[in-house]
């Protein structure tokens, strides 16, 4: 029973039962209650400040506001810095929120407008009648133009519906599956209802607001003492160099919010503002893998990255591969170094950086990610490390396109 709480410490699972936590099923992070256990414990020992660089839709600055912990959080990616300030919102009555929603359904239900032809993959993935009733809700909410925390709310709880609505498969880990059907769809109208119903219950209960939300790309040098203050603790979860597209992963939402029309669209609007952490993003750049080598931030790790990204440029080659694995890698650990240069200006001299991450074995070549991270965290005048293994990854083989034993853990470096 320790061995498997231990192990969902790296995962998101546990967050979907707590209060705010559990307002949208965002498939990466890492477990609240050990985030807030920890922030207690440091707070016990003294003030402390934490920054969270990749923070996601909010784990870290939840867990903070809860332990009465003064936190900062960075996140690059629009849409999901908007679902994270919502889930932030404070000072918005319950009652007030609930009688928000249900005027809305009410105008919706009332609207006659003719809708717009819906984007395909949203013709997809919604049967008529539920289509209908979303792109009323949608109207009826765009049309309030509240920008204020009420309306934030009533936007999050519209976001948070569509995949329980859908009529096909919408696996929360990035993937639509038009061609699978699902056994039950929620009705829209009621289920936002119920997603409100629950808004307003955690409201009730929230602690109060001492986080800070910032839409900033965590590898620019910008960003300063000046504008943020120091931090005596760094606690993230960076995207793994395991191919996963953060920008497919709430492509369903962001076509319903007409922010993109196409996967096309996701480079320009997402992708590209996120660390290459997936092949796509190294083959929408064009990305040139000796150029990455050459690059000043990956010194400490360049024979070994080298050697390694050279093998799986041989590999696709061998292999007439598409994935661009080789560029990946070699742009995943120049953008991690140049945001291990920003921490270290961020930080107090004695700060302490933890960060929950997994290696990679592309093509089935593996990529140490925990040591090399380390190495180049001391590089920019990090100090000690250590690396306290949560649970072993890939060990089920069926499907796997490699066999390669992986991992999963927390890497604390001193500073």
């Amino acid at each position: 029973m320790v061995a498997a709480k231990r192990a969902r410490e790296g995962s998101f699972v546990d967050n979907m039962s707590l209060p705010m936590h559990r307002w949208f099923r965002y498939s990466a992070g890492f477990s609240a209650s050990w985030a807030e256990a920890l922030l207690r414990e440091r707070a016990g020992r003294g003030p402390v400040r934490v920054l969270d660089p990749f923070v996601g839709s909010g784990t870290t600055l939840l867990a903070a506001d809860a332990a009465g912990v003064e936190s900062v959080g960075l996140e690059a990616h629009p849409f999901v810095h908007r679902v994270a300030a919502a889930k932030l919102a404070r000072g918005v009555d319950p009652d007030a929120l609930r009688e928000t929603a249900e005027a809305l359904i009410d105008r919706a239900r009332r609207s006659r407008a003719r809708a717009d032809e819906p984007p395909a993959l949203i013709a997809k993935c919604f049967a008529p009648p539920t289509l209908a009733a979303l792109e009323r809700l949608r109207r009826a909410y765009l049309a309030a133009r509240d920008d204020g925390p009420e309306g934030a709310l009533i936007w999050l709880a519209i976001t948070s519906i569509l995949r329980p609505c859908a009529n096909v498969g919408t696996a929360q880990w990035q993937y639509v599956l038009p061609n699978r059907a699902k056994a039950r769809a929620l009705e829209p109208y009621d289920a936002l209802r119920d997603r409100v119903a629950m808004f307003a219950d955690d409201l009730g209960a929230a602690p109060p607001r001492r986080s800070r939300l910032e839409l900033a790309d965590a590898r620019e040098p910008g960003l300063h003492a000046g504008s943020l203050g120091r931090f005596d603790l760094v606690l993230t979860s960076p995207p793994y160099p395991n191919n996963y597209d953060y920008a497919d992963a709430t492509r369903l939402e962001m076509t319903f919010w007409r922010e993109v029309e196409r996967w096309a669209d996701l480079h320009g609007a997402v992708r590209r503002h996120l660390i290459r952490s997936c092949s796509q993003h190294s083959a929408a750049d064009k990305l040139g893998l000796e150029e990455l080598l050459d690059a000043a931030p990956i010194a400490p790790i360049r024979d070994e990255l080298a050697r390694v990204t050279r093998e799986l440029e041989a590999l696709r080659v061998e292999r007439d591969g598409r994935k661009t694995y080789h560029t990946m890698v070699a742009a995943y650990f120049v953008d991690l170094a140049r945001v291990l240069a920003t921490l270290r200006a961020l930080t107090r001299e004695d700060a302490e950086l933890c960060l929950v991450i997994g290696d990679s074995a592309p093509y089935g070549v593996h990529v140490p990610v925990e040591a090399w991270l380390a190495r180049l965290a001391t590089s920019v005048g990090f100090g000690a490390h250590r690396f306290e293994k949560l649970r072993d990854r890939n060990t089920r083989w069926k499907n796997r396109k490699h066999r390669v034993p992986l991992h999963e853990g927390r890497l604390w470096i001193a500073g």
